[in-house]
């Protein structure tokens, strides 16, 4: 389960903003891709978060309130399908993170990027954590936002264009989302620069 470790290492290095950084959504078809940052206290208490990809949809709801009760700060940032079929996807996650960091009222001290790539134009020292959001408590809290909020919009989306079933896979890759996209062709919230036939 993730702790604060590696916090408690910046912490102690006089790193008093600690932001842990993870993003959700870069392998689906459709809608934006998502990231938060979420800068937890040293007496942060948040039993059962875990990696978002590990829990239900129904523990990542009753997560989140309580992440925003406990967090000093959360911003949420995100770059549009079109935003990702410029820039790739890898690059318009890393400027999701930028903006969802750049969202917080606070000023960053250190970053805690999930993954193993920095994010460009920073504007504080960072640490990259492979598979961060299961060792850091930050970046996990920082996955189950990104997840909850991109699933949200997905489920508005779904609302005004209900052919594709958005509410139900968010945009990812299914058998049901391909079978729709051969029925109706792509919508103005598909990527273009993937691949949207199976």
């Amino acid at each position: 389960m993730p702790d604060l470790s590696i916090e408690h290492r910046h912490w102690s290095a006089g790193r008093r903003v600690v932001v842990g950084l993870d993003e959700a959504g870069r392998g689906c078809l459709a809608g934006p891709v998502v990231a938060a940052a979420v800068v937890l206290p040293p007496e942060a208490d948040l039993p059962g978060l875990d990696d978002s990809k590990t829990l239900t949809r129904e523990a990542r709801e009753a997560l989140v309130p309580r992440i925003r009760r406990e967090a000093l700060a959360v911003g949420v940032g995100q770059c549009s399908p079109a935003e990702i079929d410029e820039l790739n996807v890898l690059w318009a996650s890393m400027e999701a993170m930028r903006r969802a960091a750049a969202a917080l009222p606070l000023v960053p001290d250190v970053f805690l990027v999930d993954g193993n790539r920095e994010v460009p134009n920073a504007p504080c020292p960072q640490e990259t954590v492979v598979k961060g959001d299961g060792k850091s408590l930050s970046i996990a809290a920082a996955s189950v936002v990104a997840k909850v909020t991109r699933d949200r919009v997905m489920v508005e989306l779904d609302a005004a264009f209900p052919v594709y079933g958005w509410a139900g896979h968010k945009g990812y890759p299914t058998a049901a989302h391909y079978e729709a996209l051969a029925a109706h062709g792509p919508s103005p919230h598909h990527r273009r620069s993937f691949r949207l036939t199976r």
